[in-house]
């Protein structure tokens, strides 16, 4: 049996531009009937009308651009986005981008979008109308085979003498019409500063999945912001603003139970900070994903990135926390020379901080989160007292900040209840969980269960623990563990973070 080749194949297409071109058709012409017959979208269709490959496509456009006073560096992967966009996994063109490649493929800009790209654009159908050529109206000769269809490009002879010179500063003068606009001002920058310090404030108190949606809807304007054009100066704000909002995305998924989207939330905000090179941002975000690995069991990789993230020595009380927080991996794989040698080390940075912290709430290290690490160390290497002393000190400075973070406090609560059991004391257990017994499933995240689960399983091998009032109590336990923020957010359509 002969196989059939899929429609749109290159062979269909190749008999399709043949044919048409030999009938006389244009190109915009051919890629409109290519998109009718194979479904392809508007751009993708152009591309095949030329009989161009995305490499081809991109080093055209790449020689286009050197004619006029833009810069482009294409590459096939980039074609292919611009393709796709605005469907996942596409990348929006940029204002350049449109006009090199409608002069490129001898066509106008509307010739490149379709009501759904239309639709996607910032500015809908204006942006039909604002963008600029792509090379000088003025030249005098064609350029390369442009097609019946397209506004002719053209290409001016090399100026010569006084010409040349008055030509070079003209040219000057339109770079510079082009790159003294921004599409950001100062005042809409510290707005959007504000509203990151307000985001990172409010989780530590509010409801975690709308905070994580107002979050997103703010990181999604800055990147828009980004994918314009403003100054440096600019652009490294917007890059630090972007990602401070990544990791606060990355620090919620994983609260959340989602920890590979958290991940992928940590790598992008990383990329941000090397963007900006902002010392404190990296620092920050090395915390954020020390935290995602400590939670998703990779120990090792947590204790790397605490200590990459003081590397950057930072201002503020992100090296306390770091060293913190590699203490708590140490602990955890049962290391308790290293655990102390990493406590010593975050009591030492807390000695000598120095700054503020730019962001604060979720991206600052109160004493009382300090000494809820130190607790959760010291639980781990049969250190009860110290760790029951650490937590009652934590929780009175908890409870005295003006924000009261419910999921630092539940985790010291339930350090108080570990070390009680520690110490051969688990009648004390009931009264100091009460606050966390009655919080609302939609602030059980998922590290306060995970560290409930801890302390059920500490119930169960404890001197009583398999006495009758010890199983009431880890059944009790373990019931408000099944009703939580995560688990509520799975009956969500899709599961997933919306």
């Amino acid at each position: 049996m002969n196989q059939r080749t899929k429609p749109g194949s290159k062979s269909e297409r190749d008999a399709l531009r043949h044919e048409m071109l030999t009938a006389g058709f244009t190109t915009v012409e051919i890629a409109g009937e290519m998109r009718a017959r194979f479904g392809f979208r508007l751009r993708e269709a152009l591309r095949h009308a030329h009989g161009w490959s995305t490499q081809q496509t991109a080093d055209h456009m790449n020689e286009t651009a050197a004619q006029g006073p833009r810069v482009l560096s294409a590459d096939a992967s980039l074609v292919g986005k611009w393709e796709k966009w605005p469907t996942p996994g596409g990348r929006r063109p940029s204002d350049t981008v449109l006009a090199v490649m409608a002069a490129t493929y001898g066509c106008a800009v509307a010739d490149l979008l379709d009501v759904t790209d239309v639709k996607a654009m910032p500015n809908g159908r204006q942006a039909l109308h604002s963008v600029p050529s792509a090379v000088p109206e003025n030249d005098r000769r064609l350029k390369r085979g442009t097609k019946a269809s397209a506004t002719p490009i053209l290409v001016e002879d090399a100026p010569t003498g006084t010409t040349a010179v008055r030509k070079a500063a003209e040219e000057s003068a339109t770079w510079a019409a082009w790159a003294e606009p921004t599409n950001v001002g100062d005042m809409a920058l510290e707005q959007i500063h504000t509203d990151v310090q307000r985001l990172s404030a409010e989780y530590l108190g509010g409801d975690a999945v709308s905070v994580f949606v107002r979050t997103r809807e703010l990181r999604d304007k800055v990147f828009r912001l980004l994918e314009g054009h403003q100054s440096p100066r600019q652009s490294v704000e917007l890059y630090v603003a972007a990602g401070y909002l990544c990791a606060l995305l990355a620090w919620m998924s994983s609260d959340l139970g989602h920890l590979a989207d958290a991940d992928t939330h940590g790598r992008t905000a990383w990329l941000c900070g090397e963007k900006a090179g902002h010392l404190d941002l990296l620092a920050w975000t090395a915390s954020t994903r020390c935290k995602i690995a400590f939670w998703d069991g990779r120990l090792r990789d947590a204790i790397q990135h605490a200590r990459r993230g003081v590397a950057y020595a930072a201002q503020g009380t992100v090296t306390a926390l770091l060293a913190a927080q590699e203490a708590d991996a140490w602990s955890r794989l049962g290391a308790a020379d290293e655990t102390q040698n990493a406590l010593r080390r975050a009591q030492a940075a807390r000695d000598v901080t120095t700054g503020g912290d730019e962001v604060g709430g979720l991206f600052a290290c109160s004493i009382g989160r300090q000494e809820q690490y130190h607790s959760g160390a010291h639980l781990r290497i049969g250190m009860y007292k110290s760790a029951l002393d650490e937590a009652d000190s934590a929780l009175a400075h908890l409870q005295a900040q003006e924000v009261r973070a419910y999921g630092t406090e539940s985790q010291t609560s339930i350090s108080r209840a570990m070390a009680h059991v520690g110490l051969g004391q688990p009648e004390a257990v009931s009264e100091v969980l009460a606050p966390v017994i009655a919080l609302r499933p939609e602030r059980r995240l998922d590290t306060v269960v995970g560290r409930m689960r801890d302390l059920t399983s500490m119930i169960a091998g404890a001197p009583g623990g398999r006495g009758g009032a010890a199983v009431r109590l880890r059944a009790e336990l373990m019931e408000w563990c099944q009703d939580s923020a995560p688990a509520r957010l799975a009956l969500n359509p899709g599961g997933r973070v919306p």
